[in-house]
């Protein structure tokens, strides 16, 4: 992952923690509607995606295990990971594109109800990416995939010459050659791995999108409510193919993209058949970027506008990220793809205990504050989600009671200690296991490898029950708090 060239390390500082009675009278602790919906409290843990799902997109039993963690936590709400729409191979990610997905997710829903004894309200992400391949060995790339063009043939010197002869010629160029000979995206595809963009018009597929990704969002959020879940959130965030869509990136010419309310079209469409499928007494929100964090990228401005836009339209929530995105990904190593994580805008998502003047800590929450002020000059009172880098009580709270947010998200946080908010409210804040913003959980992420926490994920290997990763060496999920109690 990118780092900031200063390289100051910093060390998390949640402060006192409060008492009993503090914390039933803190507005952290205090409920909140999110639609029809009410919140026992505004804490909130984010999709996070663990990889525990079958290869197929099924619930496993390490999936159960992983949310019934969380939920005997009791945060008041839990966002399960993005969850495709789409009925088509993706890996170890959970599905929704089939009713054949069905029972295992009504099960997911059981088990956090009763981890949680009824108090987290649980949600759903909703998710449509489009294809990407890793990094080819050149090789292969030369051989098997790079579709030959008059202009190569052109560059050959013969444009009657086999494709093999073609193929062979143009894998023995330079670098240099292939840099006057390819053009951008083909050498892109070579160094990087192909990668769909919504931009990509002459793919009738690519084309397509804004007649397709309606409905399929919308019978995945009917699914989801048919399963049990207490409201879903359509992924608009990332790297992924609705935050495209509001990209600025975004030229496409034909209405859904250009200026912000054309980038805004189709995540308003995706929306309002969402809403026409599952009804108004059911809560939908989406996850946005506050800032893209990439050169060309959307910004605040942008983001504003979406959130006023959204919020009048009738979302319920609006969950605020930044960053995350291909443009500046790292170049990754041959047979492996491009993880949106590593560059700059990567680090601005997830930024780790090494970092510059500003910190790791609550990036994103100045630009979050000016977006829910935004919102509320318009009489827009749709709750606002802040998240990034948030692990005390005190942090927390002053974000509440500043206006900054509504709600307060907690990842890394809550992966480290799914307790967190046990804890705090029984006032024995400083049981807390804090989050080192070392990344530990994003380099597995970022290998596709199972997502478990460096300070439980060697602890009581022996316990009862307790379930390794496929290394062997690691448990799936934390220890037990009430066993250590």
């Amino acid at each position: 992952m990118w780092r900031p060239p200063e390289r100051i390390r910093y060390v998390p500082t949640p402060g006192r923690w409060p008492t009993v009675a503090e914390a039933a009278a803190s507005q952290l602790f205090s409920p909140v509607q999110i639609g029809p919906v009410r919140l026992r409290h505004r804490t909130w843990v984010p999709a996070m995606v663990p990889w525990r799902a079958s290869p197929e997109g099924f619930v496993t039993q390490d999936v159960l295990d992983w949310y019934e963690r969380f939920g005997r936590g009791r945060p008041g709400a839990l966002v399960v990971e993005a969850t495709g729409i789409r009925d088509v191979p993706s890996g170890p990610l959970l599905r929704i594109g089939h009713d054949r997905f069905l029972p295992g997710l009504r099960e997911l829903v059981r088990v956090v109800r009763e981890a949680s004894a009824g108090e987290t309200r649980l949600l759903i992400q909703i998710i449509d990416f489009l294809t990407i391949r890793r990094r080819p060995d050149p090789t292969r790339y030369f051989s098997e995939f790079l579709a030959i063009r008059a202009p190569h043939r052109r560059a050959y010197g013969r444009s009657d010459a086999s494709e093999g002869e073609v193929r062979a010629w143009l894998a023995s160029r330079s670098r240099d050659e292939l840099m006057r000979i390819l053009d951008p995206r083909e050498l892109e595809a070579l160094d990087y791995g192909y990668r769909q963009r919504v931009t990509d018009v002459e793919l009738e597929q690519i084309r397509t999108l804004p007649t397709q990704l309606p409905m399929l969002f919308a019978h995945a959020a009917r699914r989801a409510r048919e399963c049990g879940f207490d409201g879903v959130e359509l992924h608009y965030a990332h790297a992924y193919t609705m935050a495209s869509f509001l990209s600025r990136h975004n030229v496409r010419a034909d209405g859904f993209g250009g200026d912000a309310s054309h980038r805004a079209r189709l995540p308003l469409e995706v929306f309002a058949h969402v809403r026409s499928m599952v009804g108004s007494d059911y809560p939908v929100g989406c996850r946005l970027l506050a800032e893209e964090c990439i050169d060309g990228g959307s910004t605040m401005e942008d983001s504003t506008y979406f959130a006023c836009e959204f919020a009048r339209a009738g979302m319920d929530f609006l969950s605020l990220s930044r960053g995350g995105k291909f443009e500046d990904a790292r170049q990754p190593k041959v047979g492996e793809a491009a993880y949106p994580y590593t560059g700059k805008s990567g680090y601005e998502c997830m930024p780790s205990y090494y970092s510059d003047e500003r910190g790791p800590f609550g990036r994103n929450l100045e630009v979050t504050a000016r977006i829910r002020a935004a919102l509320l000059d318009q009489q827009l009172n749709t709750p606002i989600v802040a998240a990034g880098g948030i692990h005390g009580f005190h942090q927390a709270e002053a974000i509440l009671a500043g206006g900054t947010a509504d709600i307060v998200g907690f990842a890394r946080q809550a992966l480290a200690d799914p307790d967190w908010f046990t804890k705090v409210a029984r006032g024995r804040g400083d049981e807390v296991r804090l989050c080192l913003y070392t990344n530990y959980c994003e380099a597995h992420d970022q290998r596709h490898r199972q997502v478990t926490c460096e300070l439980w994920d060697r602890e009581r290997l022996d316990d009862s029950g307790v379930r390794l990763a496929a290394d062997g060496k690691r448990r799936l999920t934390a220890p037990s708090w009430e066993r250590a109690e």
